[in-house]
């Protein structure tokens, strides 16, 4: 090829392997300090659309797991309540057994009755007042509570639960009891006999759904962890492949460099063959 001053086609060529070696750089820079590969989507187009759904899935199943985690939260206000209740009727048919014996008196059975109507006041003011943030959990006015536990919006993704828990002292039926006489204590063991069955049947259905929660976050655990590697596969960059890339770009940008300087001087050759005429 002869010698040119107008065009100099080895430094337009030396410029393009320059651009593509700086862009190259550019890119492997940007994937390292975003620690993502997927730098624009023309990098990977339909593994960013995967992604992008895996993200929103994986996002989802983390919210998912919070909530079950705070049903399971409330489950166990409740079930806490009621435990406190359990223990103070088996206190009221300790009062009744007591009492119905007549190794104690009149007045012994006046200061049971006194203790007994406090301990099913305090079982009342429980059962009123056990709530998690403004949901009252043991008052009979939680009704049908639904726990949203997937990452999607089907009907398939929700835990339904009747929290229509009722645990006060009137359900219970310990309200009227009279422990001051050994008819009424001995009539108040029957009563709370019944009332702590009640009481077990709440119990036990607070257990179950905890149980059936538990099992719900351990699922949620394994799909947030396989989502997660699938999107990390997708996604993440390869810092090792990445370093190389801009090892390698680097060593080419700087000989692309050398060359387009000595491209520069061709036209220099050409100027002192005219200079000699």
């Amino acid at each position: 090829m002869g010698l040119r001053i107008q065009t100099n086609l080895p430094s337009i060529s030396a410029q393009r392997v320059m651009d593509i070696q700086q862009r190259r750089l550019e890119h492997s820079t940007q994937a390292l300090a975003s620690g993502s590969r997927i730098v624009h989507a023309g990098d990977d187009a339909a593994g960013l659309a995967i992604s992008e759904h895996l993200r929103g899935q994986i996002r989802g199943t983390a919210m998912a797991r919070q909530n079950a985690f705070n049903a399971v939260s409330a489950i166990q206000v409740s079930e806490g309540g009621l435990n406190e209740i359990s223990n103070i009727m088996v206190r009221l048919r300790e009062l009744g057994i007591q009492a119905a014996s007549d190794t104690v008196g009149d007045q012994e059975r006046t200061f049971i009755q006194n203790e007994s109507k406090n301990l099913v006041e305090e079982a009342d003011r429980i059962a009123n007042t056990t709530q998690f943030g403004t949901k009252k959990l043991l008052d009979g006015s939680g009704g049908v509570q639904e726990y949203h536990v997937g990452a999607y919006g089907g009907e398939e993704n929700r835990i339904k639960f009747s929290l229509s828990s009722d645990a006060r002292a009137s359900t219970l039926g310990i309200d009227g009891i009279d422990m001051s006489d050994k008819s009424g204590a001995r009539d108040a063991l029957s009563v709370v006999d019944k009332g702590l069955d009640k009481v077990g049947v709440l119990r036990a259905n607070f257990g179950a759904i905890q149980s059936r929660l538990e099992s719900t976050v351990s699922n949620l655990d394994v799909q947030y962890e396989n989502i997660s590697a699938a999107n990390s596969r997708i996604r993440d960059v390869d810092v090792a492949k990445e370093s190389s890339e801009i090892a390698s770009a680097s060593v080419l940008q700087n000989a692309a460099v050398s060359v387009l300087a000595q491209a520069n001087q061709q036209p220099n050759m050409a100027l002192k063959l005219v200079q000699n005429l």
